[in-house]
């Protein structure tokens, strides 16, 4: 069984920056890819920054240019780098760990808090 638990979430201003992490317990290799999810308020959960097994990103448009994803397979964890960060930023922001081929979501954290404000 994989654990998630993310870390980093704070309140910012508008165009501010944040790092947020994700440690993956036993081992990040038990995982062949993960993504960060964003929720704003009233809001499904969508994806944002994906990492494959080989370190590939992608990003949904919204954040392109300004999230950069990455992992630390030595330290087991996958960071989210934001910059330029806006108010409809703002949400839960959620790591998830796919063991499966296919890229299959099975395992969530507990989400970290984001706030931006104008």
């Amino acid at each position: 069984q994989v654990q998630l638990v993310e870390s980093g979430g704070a309140s910012v201003q508008a165009g501010g920056s944040l790092r947020l992490s994700c440690k993956v317990s036993p081992s990040i290799w038990l995982v062949r890819c993960m993504a960060w999810f964003h929720q704003a308020p009233g809001k499904e959960r969508e994806e944002v920054a994906r990492i494959d097994l080989d370190g590939r990103t992608t990003y949904t448009d919204s954040v392109q240019g300004r999230f950069t994803a990455s992992k630390n397979s030595r330290q087991n964890f996958m960071s989210l780098q934001m910059i330029k960060l806006q108010p409809e930023d703002s949400g839960m922001y959620y790591c998830a760990a796919g063991a499966r081929a296919g890229c299959l979501f099975d395992f969530w954290g507990q989400g970290t808090q984001v706030n931006v404000s104008t």
